[in-house]
């Protein structure tokens, strides 16, 4: 048990002293111009391959992941205006179904009417005006 303990500690002290030495490791580079300098140019360069990329690209009217992604975010909001659309159609069409058919069929017939009446009387006043 003793040589249990012994290993565990023994374990935890090289790790503890791995860490430190990785951390200390770490800190310099990160301290060291060079080393920023050349990380920071390589994101720089990162980033005008990007750029290069995007335009060629564009100038091969290849879409980008950025306007595929507008893209799709568009889509989503079409189709979710069409959806509320179908439902307003679905309501529209439960309210017509509530009236009744007839009901609309004898608003028109109504309509037809007054209509074939108009036409009536704008003939006879057409015709009395040709007489007098």
């Amino acid at each position: 048990m003793a040589e249990d303990n012994e290993q565990g500690g023994f374990k935890d002290r090289l790790a503890r002293q791995g860490e430190d030495a990785l951390g200390r490791l770490a800190q310099d580079l990160l301290e060291n111009p060079i080393v920023t300098s050349t990380i920071s140019r390589a994101f720089e360069a990162r980033e005008r391959a990007v750029q290069a990329q995007e335009t060629a690209m564009s100038a091969l009217n290849i879409p980008s992941a950025a306007d595929i992604e507008r893209l799709t975010r568009r889509l989503r909001s079409v189709s979710q205006r069409l959806e509320g659309i179908e439902d307003a159609v679905d309501r529209l069409d439960e309210r017509l179904a509530g009236l009744g058919l007839s009901a609309i069929e004898q608003r028109l017939v109504a309509i037809q009417d007054q209509l074939t009446a108009l036409s009536a009387d704008k003939a006879r006043a057409k015709a009395g005006s040709k007489s007098g």
